[in-house]
C-alpha cells in the first residue's frame, strides 16, 4: 500500500513521474506553481503522446497570493464554416470518430500555456519557455521510454488508424507496436516546442507554424484553416462553487461538465450519510451522480448557448430537491446517454500557497489519429462530440465549442487547508473526483487511501459502449450484493482497473506541510521537497 508522501516546500503531481519531475525542477529553480505546471504539461504532452498533446485542449484553475480562483478556458472551437451540410454532402450521417474528417476543432492547449504564462509573470514568475521546456525537448529529441498505457492502448486501438495520415509513421516503429520500455522518439515535435520557445506560443494560431499548421491540415483533409486558427483565444473565466463537506469546492464553467462534478458532491452532503465504504456511501453517490448527469445533460453546451445559468443549477434549494428524490434503498434507473474521453490531470502546489489544477487532453485515446508533417503534432478528435441534427443539444455549427468532460477542481477549507485533486477518465472524472474528495473531507481517510480505495464507474469511459456500474473487485463482497438487491446493475472488474481512470490530490495545510497521493494504476510519482 502506498503511503502518503510528506513535504514543506512545494509539491506536483502526475500521472508520469517524468513530469512530476519537470515540474519539481521548476520549483527548486525558484518558480512559481504555474511555471511548474507549464513545464510539466509540456512533458506530459511528450511522455504521455496518446492521451493529450499541442494538438488537444487544455483547462486550468489557478489559485494565486490573492486567494481568488481563477479559470483558463484553452478550448477550441469549430472551423468558421462550420455546418451538418459538409458532412452531409459527403453523404455521412455522422461525424468520424477518427481521421481528417474528425480533426475540425481548434487546438487550444498552447493558448492555455500562454494565457497561464502570463498568469505566472504576475505572481513573480521569470523563468522563460526555453527552460520550461527543457525536459520536453529533451525526451522528444532523444527519446523516452514507451510506457506500458502507450503500448496497450496502441496495440488495441491500431486498426481505427488504418490510412490515417500520418500515425503509423508516427506511434510504429517499422510497423510494429512500440514495446514496453522501447525508446520513443519525437523529433519534429522537439523542434516545434524549441520554435515556441523562441518565436513565442502566439506563433502557433499567428505565425509560421499556424502557417504551417493550416497547410498540413488542409492536406490531411481537415476543414480547418489559418484563419480558424487566427481567429481562436484562451478565456479568463470565473469558476462555479459550491459549499461541500467544511469546504469552498471550484471547478470549471461549461462547456466543461464541472457544474456536474460540483452538483454530486452538493446532493450527496444533503443525504447526511455517516460512514464510508458501505452500502449507503456507494448507492448514494451513484444516485447523486445520477441526478448530476440528467442536468448537466439537459442544460450544458457552449455556454454561447445555453438558457440556464450554470450557478443556478448550484443553488441550495435546487440540491434540496434533487436530493430528496434519491430512494435509499432502490436504484433509479440509468440508460441514459454519456460521454467518453481520455486524459491527463497534474497538479502543483509552491511555498507560498499558489496552486494549480489542471487537465489536457486529445479526447479520444490518440485523438484524430491525424499526424502533421511538418510540426509532428497530433491533433484531437474533440469535435466527435458535436450532432448534425440541428435539434440536438449540441449541434454543429461555426466556432461552437464542444462539450467537455474534462474539468479540474479546488477545494479551499474553511480551517485553511487547500486542495488541488482530479482524474482522467471521461465519465469517470466526476465520480472518482466525488470519491477522493469525500473520503478525504468527509470520513477524514487519508489522502493516499482516499486515492487508492476501491472504485466504481457509472457509465461509459476510455472507449467502452456498456451503461452499467462497475465496481473493482475490492470493494466488500457485502456491499456489491446490497447494490444488487437495491437493482443497481453491477459488474465486478479487477482489482485495480485502468478505466478507473487515474487521480491524484495535494493538501496544504495552513502549518506549511504538504500532502499527496498519486493512483496506483497510472505510472506517475508524487515529486516534493
Amino acid at each position: 500500500m502506498l503511503q502518503t508522501p510528506r513535504s514543506t516546500r512545494g509539491m506536483v503531481v502526475a500521472p508520469h513521474h517524468l513530469a512530476s519531475e519537470s515540474g519539481l525542477r521548476v520549483l527548486r529553480d525558484g518558480g512559481n506553481a504555474i511555471e511548474a505546471m507549464i513545464a510539466s504539461a509540456a512533458t506530459i504532452s511528450v511522455v504521455y503522446p496518446h492521451m493529450n498533446g499541442l494538438g488537444g485542449d487544455n483547462f486550468w484553475l489557478i489559485r494565486g497570493s490573492d486567494g481568488k480562483p481563477v479559470g483558463i478556458d484553452a478550448c477550441g472551437g469549430l472551423w468558421n464554416n462550420a455546418s451538418a451540410d459538409f458532412y452531409c454532402d459527403l453523404g455521412l450521417d455522422r461525424i468520424p470518430s477518427r481521421g481528417p474528417l474528425a480533426a475540425i476543432t481548434v487546438a487550444g492547449a498552447v493558448s492555455g500555456w500562454a494565457a497561464a504564462h502570463k498568469l505566472a509573470a504576475a505572481e513573480g514568475g521569470k523563468l522563460p519557455l526555453s527552460r520550461l521546456f527543457e525536459d520536453a525537448i529533451y525526451y522528444a529529441r532523444n527519446g523516452v521510454p514507451t510506457s506500458r498505457t502507450q503500448h496497450e492502448n496502441t496495440k488495441s486501438k491500431l486498426s481505427e488508424f488504418d490510412g490515417v495520415s500520418g500515425y503509423a509513421d508516427t506511434y510504429l516503429h517499422n510497423g510494429k507496436v512500440p514495446e514496453v520500455g522501447e525508446l520513443f522518439l519525437q523529433k519534429k515535435i522537439a523542434a516545434t516546442l524549441e520554435h515556441l520557445a523562441s518565436k513565442g506560443l502566439d506563433d502557433f494560431y499567428t505565425g509560421d507554424l499556424a502557417r504551417a499548421i493550416s497547410e498540413d491540415l488542409e492536406q490531411a483533409g481537415s476543414p480547418i484553416r489559418l484563419e480558424d486558427l487566427k481567429a481562436h483565444r484562451a478565456r479568463q473565466v470565473e469558476p462555479l462553487s459550491v459549499r461541500a463537506f467544511g469546504a469552498t469546492v471550484y471547478n470549471m464553467p461549461p462547456p466543461t461538465q464541472g457544474i456536474a462534478s460540483l452538483m454530486i458532491l452538493g446532493i450527496y452532503e444533503r443525504l447526511q450519510h455517516k460512514t464510508s465504504e458501505d452500502y449507503g456511501f456507494v448507492h448514494g453517490l451513484v444516485e447523486s451522480t445520477k441526478r448530476a448527469f440528467r442536468a448537466r445533460n439537459a442544460h450544458v453546451t457552449d455556454p454561447k448557448y445555453m438558457t440556464k445559468a450554470p450557478q443556478d443549477l448550484l443553488d441550495p434549494g435546487h440540491l434540496d430537491k434533487l436530493a430528496a428524490q434519491i430512494d435509499a434503498q432502490k436504484a433509479a434507473p440509468w440508460d441514459d446517454a454519456t460521454n467518453k474521453g481520455d486524459t491527463v490531470w497534474l497538479g502543483a502546489i509552491d511555498g507560498e500557497g499558489r496552486s494549480v489544477s489542471f487537465i489536457q487532453s486529445l479526447y479520444w485515446e490518440f485523438g484524430s489519429g491525424v499526424v502533421l508533417p511538418q510540426s509532428g503534432i497530433t491533433w484531437q478528435n474533440r469535435g466527435t462530440t458535436f450532432s448534425l441534427d440541428s435539434s440536438d443539444r449540441n449541434p454543429i455549427a461555426p466556432g461552437r465549442k464542444p462539450f467537455h468532460t474534462i474539468q479540474p477542481p479546488i477545494a479551499v477549507f474553511d480551517d485553511g487547508r487547500s486542495m488541488v485533486y482530479g482524474t482522467m477518465g471521461g465519465e469517470g472524472q466526476p465520480q472518482t473526483q466525488a470519491m477522493v474528495f469525500t473520503r478525504y473531507s468527509a470520513y477524514g481517510q487519508e489522502l493516499q487511501h482516499s486515492v487508492t480505495a476501491p472504485r466504481w464507474l457509472l457509465g461509459r469511459t476510455w472507449g467502452e459502449a456498456k451503461m452499467n456500474l462497475r465496481i473493482e473487485n475490492r470493494l466488500s463482497p457485502q456491499v456489491i450484493d446490497a447494490l444488487v438487491a437495491a437493482g443497481h446493475d453491477t459488474e465486478v472488474i479487477g482489482q485495480f482497473d485502468e478505466i478507473m481512470g487515474h487521480a491524484g490530490a495535494i493538501v496544504r495545510h495552513p502549518s506549511g506541510v504538504f500532502e499527496g497521493a498519486v493512483d496506483p494504476r497510472g505510472d506517475g510519482i508524487v515529486a516534493a521537497y
